[in-house]
């Protein structure tokens, strides 16, 4: 089954920018109709797979991680319903039309909000995506899209950055588990199966009058946890190694009304088989989805999505390699994990012997995933990776020692702001912005210097990125070690796998 439809909107003129992506929207809608098996004319409720292929597809389709809509429309809705039992759509008390719930939002055809479950669904995504891109909300760690919990404040903003919705009753400083956000990621929690970090935000970070409608206003705008946030479940790879969260059934098919091929002990590890398949029983009312997956032993069957995770690679290091499980700061469950274990295995980057931990006020081993690259020390990580025999056989032309990589900077073109010269040795030692490095890479890759418009288009183009405009994509916010590993090791995966 499709995982992923993407947008037509590439290569369009100005001129007919506005009609062409209306068009794209409605060809768009079409090809998840039809993915799903759904008659969009049809004026009832689909069943809950097909239900539940519609939110997810639409969801993919925005780069929104499907949990969240689905959790919204289960919210919104009530056991996904948008027609009442006379084939119209339910409109509540507040005008909320539909499944997604969808209350004075201009552009959008209301009798088409009403008929349509598919245009319902993607006004609620487009809303929701919206809110994600605000500027004047907190952000979460920088805001990878596919990380749960980055979506905080964008699901708040989904129902209002009202009063009601603040984090902590004012009054006593409590959690306020009747938040809008609160309970739509209890309901993920519940209903896909998934244990999500709760955020450790403080009542001081969110000032307003209970008496009033008037907005929150928010004391910090950037989050920084160092904390075992959630990765999305519905961006596995075909061939890749995941491991199982629990002990888990492995199913014949698709539903646990099929027959048991033997159980996952916890942190076995699996290879995925191909793309995620939605519940074969239509009656049965599953948020998650379905791996086909391989075991060691050759066993091949299927598994929730729930119990499967992203750190596979660590349990299963190769004899005589690094284990970066010893570096204390290491977190099997955050996304770079696993872009670590491999870009420290294959000498792009090493981590930090003996430094002193101020979270453990020890002397320990650190990865420093959050630490920011200067310049120097991406260009190291680039040419080890492009040109490491080069690398190791250059010889300096001087003391200083960023000698090496600005010569072989200058010989392939590089965009770099950093230089031989002593004029501009100084940016060298400077951290590196996400943009620049951005045209580094991209410039390196097609071996002539590009604009950071074409870089992070490149990036886009094939997948080393998840954002879907520049400033999205913050080419102003600084590279972290973290953010590199992860940039490499998926050009890895993508052009040389």
């Amino acid at each position: 089954m499709k995982k992923l439809l993407k947008p037509l909107i590439s290569g369009i003129v100005i001129g007919a920018l506005s009609l062409t992506i209306n068009i794209d929207k409605n060809v768009l809608a079409n090809d998840i109709a039809n993915t799903c098996k759904y008659d969009s004319a049809s004026k009832v409720n689909p069943d809950y797979s097909t239900m539940n292929c519609l939110l997810a597809e639409t969801a993919l389709s925005y780069n929104v991680p499907p949990e969240i809509v689905k959790a919204i429309a289960e919210g919104e809705s009530g056991n996904w319903r948008h027609f009442d039992r006379n084939g119209k759509a339910i409109v509540t008390a507040d005008n909320g039309i539909g499944i997604m719930q969808i209350t004075n939002q201009a552009g959008y055809n209301q009798d088409r909000l009403k008929s349509d479950i598919v245009y319902n669904i993607r006004a609620g995504v487009e809303t929701l995506d919206d809110m994600f891109k605000r500027k004047d909300l907190p952000s979460i760690n920088g805001g990878e899209r596919d990380i749960l919990e980055h979506w905080y404040f964008a699901i708040m903003a989904y129902n209002g950055t009202k009063p009601v919705n603040s984090p902590f009753v004012q009054a006593t400083g409590e959690r306020n588990a009747n938040a809008y956000q609160e309970k739509i990621l209890r309901i993920i929690e519940r209903l896909e199966l998934i244990d999500l970090t709760e955020l450790p935000f403080t009542r001081e970070h969110f000032q307003y009058d209970s008496n009033s409608r008037e907005n929150i206003k928010f004391s910090v705008m950037n989050y920084d946890f160092d904390l075992p946030l959630t990765k999305s479940k519905y961006f596995f790879k075909t061939n890749q190694k995941v491991n199982a969260t629990t002990n888990v059934t492995v199913r014949t098919k698709p539903t646990t009304d099929s027959p048991s091929m033997g159980t996952l002990r916890k942190g076995e590890i699996v290879t995925i088989t191909g793309p995620f398949e939605y519940e074969a029983v239509s009656t049965k009312k599953n948020h998650f989805v379905w791996y086909p997956v391989k075991r060691n032993d050759g066993t091949e069957g299927y598994v929730a999505s729930s119990y499967l995770n992203y750190s596979a690679s660590t349990p299963t290091t190769p004899v005589g390699s690094i284990n970066i499980s010893n570096f204390a700061d290491y977190k099997a469950d955050q996304y770079w994990a696993e872009d670590f274990q491999w870009a420290v295995n294959k000498g792009l980057i090493s981590g930090y012997p003996n430094v002193y931990n101020p979270a453990t006020k020890k002397y320990e081993n650190l990865l420093k995933p959050n630490t920011n690259l200067t310049e120097n020390q991406m260009l190291s990580v680039l040419f080890r990776y492009f040109k490491s025999d080069e690398l190791a056989s250059t010889k300096p032309s001087s003391s200083w020692s960023a000698d090496v990589n600005y010569q072989l900077a200058s010989k392939y073109a590089l965009p770099t702001l950093g230089g031989i010269s002593a004029s501009k040795q100084v940016y060298a030692v400077k951290d590196i912005t996400r943009g620049n490095f951005a045209r580094i890479l991209a410039s390196m890759h097609y071996g002539k210097t590009v604009s950071q418009p074409e870089a992070i288009q490149f990036l886009r183009d094939f997948d080393l990125t998840t954002t879907k405009t520049d400033v999205e994509f913050k080419p102003n916010d600084f590279l972290t070690r973290a953010h590199a590993v992860a940039f490499f090791h998926r050009y890895e995966q993508i052009f040389n796998q």
